[in-house]
């Protein structure tokens, strides 16, 4: 018997994007579901949450290495042979004090790695499947943080601007394909991994991972969410420096 379930990856699943994200797919119709964290017990928890919103989903979890290069690759491998992803969200990531890692380049390289490189290895392990298969698609989260470095969070900023050209790489290399590669740039967005920080004109997370299933959907190939960062960060990314460098951002 067929199982026409979509079979999603999340990477990064403990993520409250991905967590969400997740709910909605599991909302829409079972599917086949692999979870990727680096805490086991964290993305346990999780998939519980997930099975009871979808008996009929299957659902796995797997705890794996999100630095090392050939761990990547041999993870990726193993979910492949399984099956090849119709969805592969690649969320996991971190938000460092600037300061800490201006102090700390140990915290920095973390920082870097974990923000930038680690992801677009776990998406450069997925692609060369999905190309050769000739389908798939693969949703990657920056951020709008990658549009200019500023002195608020140039670290982080740096790392997810190496996403940016990293998936318009892998855009250019794959057009002409049935392969999707669909970019998300969130903006400021009330999770946990902003807590810390003021959050008035946050957006809900809720939100943003509709807007993120939804782009996912349609193959789009760059999401700004919400809509309203686009124009921001096209106004940043083009103030002329004598006037960016006076501003306190």
């Amino acid at each position: 018997m067929s199982d026409n379930r979509k079979n999603i990856v999340i990477v990064g699943a403990t993520s409250a994007m991905a967590e969400h994200c997740a709910r909605l797919w599991v909302a829409g119709a079972a599917v086949k579901l692999t979870l990727l964290g680096r805490n086991r017990e964290k993305t346990e928890a999780v998939a519980a949450d997930l099975r009871v919103r979808s008996s009929q989903s299957a659902i796995q979890v797997i705890e794996a290495n999100f630095s090392d290069p050939q761990l990547i690759r041999a993870t990726v491998e193993g979910i492949v042979a399984g099956g090849l992803p119709d969805t592969v969200l690649i969320a996991h990531g971190s938000l460092p004090e600037q300061q800490a890692c201006q102090d700390d380049l140990a915290l920095a390289a973390e920082a870097m790695e974990v923000n930038g490189i680690s992801p677009a290895l776990f998406a450069e392990a997925f692609a060369g499947h999905m190309q050769r298969a000739n389908r798939g698609t693969l949703t990657i989260i920056g951020s709008v943080a990658g549009e200019r470095g500023r002195k608020s969070n140039y670290v982080y900023g740096a790392a997810k601007g190496l996403v940016t050209r990293y998936a318009e790489g892998l855009q250019h290399r794959l057009a002409g394909t049935n392969v999707k590669v669909v970019l998300v740039k969130p903006g400021p967005t009330a999770t946990p991994m902003t807590a810390h920080m003021p959050q008035r004109g946050m957006a809900s997370v809720d939100a943003v991972a509709a807007q993120i299933v939804a782009a996912t959907a349609k193959g789009q190939p760059v999401l700004y969410t919400p809509g309203k960062w686009a124009l921001i960060m096209l106004v940043i990314a083009n103030l002329p420096r004598a006037i960016f460098n006076r501003m306190d951002i």
